[in-house]
Order: C-alpha cells, then structure tokens, then sequence
C-alpha cells in the first residue's frame, strides 16, 4: 500500500530545510531513492539531508565519481549517482549491493530509476517535478516517510 505524502518546495533553502529535518528522522540501514529530471533538485535535496546529518564535507553531484561517502555526527552518508550508469550491471560491478544494505549508514541514491529493479521493497521514494510557470518551485512527493 503506498502512502504518498506531497509537499511544494518554493527554494532551494526550502528544499534544503526539509531534507535536513527528514534525516533527523531517519535510521540508519535506510536507502532512499531519489527520482526527477536533470536540475529538479535531487542534489540540493542531498545537500540539506547531508547537513541534517552533520556532514560537513562539501557535498556536490557525484556523478563522475558515483559513490561519495561521508561522515555524519553519528551516521554515514553513501550518496549515489546512477547517471552515468547503464543499468542494474553498472551498479552491482561497482560493489553497489552493499549499498543497498548500509549497515553503518544511510544511502541517498540519485537517478535511482535505472536501478529500480535492484531497489529494496522498503525503499522510501522521492519524485521532483518542476511546477509549470514557476521554475524555482518544485513539487516533493515521498512514499515511505511522512512529515
């Protein structure tokens, strides 16, 4: 049963803020799979749940390097881009199963649709779409976590 929760982002700050509060509430050995277009604000959202979580490394895209790990307070941040990759093959020859069961962390996976298949059942989800006519705005819906 899915349980969809939407919330209308109107900055980046915003976007930036609730994804710092998300990851107060969120335990370790979670994976969350990130979904949208290019420049809908999944990186920006990374950035706010890596600071949520302590991290105080410079947190960017990682798609030419696909798997940044950072140090939290407390918890681990595996933060994945599936950009460049082909498919599920890409990401399990890159040792990406253990990220998918971080036993030590959290693992934020951007474009994780071309992964989809490799994604575990209690996955949580978080789709950006660009609001028409309002380009700083963006529509957040998570399936898995309620605000």
């Amino acid at each position: 049963m899915t349980n969809i929760h939407r919330v209308c982002s109107k900055s980046e700050d915003e976007t930036k803020t609730l994804a710092a509060q998300m990851a107060g509430d969120i335990l370790p050995v979670t994976v969350i799979a990130l979904f949208g277009d290019l420049g809908t604000g999944k990186t920006i959202f990374s950035k706010g749940f890596a600071s949520g979580l302590g991290v105080e490394d410079h947190v960017g895209s990682p798609t030419f390097k696909l798997i940044s790990e950072y140090s939290g307070r407390e918890i681990n941040l595996y933060h994945v881009d599936c950009y460049r990759m082909r498919g599920s093959d890409d990401f399990l020859n890159i040792g990406g199963e253990f990220f998918l069961h971080p036993i030590d962390g959290i693992t934020l996976i951007e474009w994780a649709n071309i992964i989809q298949d490799l994604l575990p059942d209690d996955t949580i989800t978080i789709q950006f779409e660009r609001v028409p006519k309002k380009p700083e705005e963006r529509i957040i819906s998570f399936n898995g976590w309620n605000r």
